[in-house]
């Protein structure tokens, strides 16, 4: 029952909240409008995030800060207040709009907070800037990234369950049941807010919570990695749906001359949702990438250790290749589309 109860009370504030923070943001006007870079057609609240948020603070961060889930004190203050900078500036720029250097500014603090609090491997010992080089850009990129990935109904919410499943499962299985409880608690606020978000959405999550789930996930994959509960390589794979899927995108925007950081429609699930018109569909896609490849691999790395690294690079070939040629089909369907649809 103790590893039972954390979580179900995490799924029960999470829905609470969020379905109270609908009735919020109508009352407010949070609304995203439909628009030229927007996949949805009708407007809908948005913040709905925050209810993860919560559910996360109350049932995981707070008591991380107090010496829980076989912590120290001081990385659960890392997480918490960590996750509050985030927090904070989501929220505000879910009700108004906040300046690109205000919201980067807030990301990199939270991330130099886990990276002075997050212990040295051994394997890094010999290079220690390295490390903590390395915390700043993955928990700022992963913030960042799962933010960017917020686009379609059902999407993040799916995917950080998948992440966060995963490396309970990984941290569980690698000696550490208190991190592995940590990120189920995480995953049951995460799929408190599913239903109000797939397949129909009825409220978006919102820089609040994606943004927050970003750091949170990047937070307890490298506390992970500094136990040795996770691999470098099985990080990877955990997080290559998104990982290359983003990253791809980003570089194809920065070597075409694109502004990298407005809004757009650019990323191959955008363009899944758009060509086969079904939010559900793209959340498929990426589900079944998770289910049917990354899991059968992460069980494989551990059951052949020598294979990590292969296997990693393999995955991510793969995905760079699924990005390239899924695109190029989607940008066929969508001429062939449009040359259907012209006028006689």
């Amino acid at each position: 029952m103790s590893v039972i109860l954390p979580p179900l009370v995490a799924l029960l504030i999470a829905a609470a909240t969020v379905a109270a923070g609908m009735t919020y943001a109508r009352w407010r006007g949070l609304l995203d409008t439909p628009g030229r870079r927007r996949l949805h057609q009708v407007p809908t609240p948005r913040g709905g995030g925050v209810g993860i948020v919560l559910a996360a603070l109350i049932v995981a961060l707070v008591p991380a800060a107090r010496g829980a889930w076989s912590l120290a004190p001081a990385l659960g203050v890392a997480w918490l207040g960590g996750a509050l900078l985030v927090a904070a500036v989501g929220y505000a720029d879910d009700h108004r709009h906040l300046p690109a250097w205000l919201r980067l500014l807030a990301h990199l603090a939270a991330a130099l907070l886990l990276a002075m609090a997050l212990g040295l491997p051994a394997r890094f010992a010999p290079v220690p800037l390295l490390w903590r080089a390395g915390i700043l850009l993955a928990t700022v990129w992963s913030i960042n990234l799962h933010n960017f990935m917020d686009g379609s109904n059902g999407l993040l919410a799916l995917q950080a369950l998948f992440v966060l499943a995963a490396i309970a499962a990984l941290a569980s299985a690698g000696g550490a049941p208190g991190l592995a409880l940590v990120a189920l608690v995480l995953a049951a606020a995460t799929l408190g807010f599913l239903p109000f978000n797939f397949p129909r959405a009825r409220v978006f999550m919102g820089d609040v919570g994606s943004g927050t789930l970003g750091f949170l996930i990047a937070a307890v994959a490298l506390t992970a990695i500094a136990r040795g509960a996770l691999g470098l390589a099985e990080a990877a794979v955990v997080v290559s749906a998104f990982a290359v899927d983003a990253s791809c995108t980003l570089l194809s925007r920065l070597l075409r001359g694109r502004r990298w950081y407005r809004p757009h429609r650019e990323h191959l699930y955008q363009w899944i949702a758009r060509v086969s018109g079904s939010h559900v569909r793209a959340a498929a896609y990426y589900s079944a990438w998770n289910l049917l490849l990354a899991g059968p691999v992460l069980l494989l790395m551990r059951v052949r250790p020598a294979w990590a690294w292969p296997l990693a690079v393999a995955v991510l070939i793969c995905a760079m290749l699924t990005w390239w040629f899924g695109r190029r089909a989607c940008l066929r369907a969508g001429k062939n589309a449009k040359l259907r649809h012209a006028p006689a």
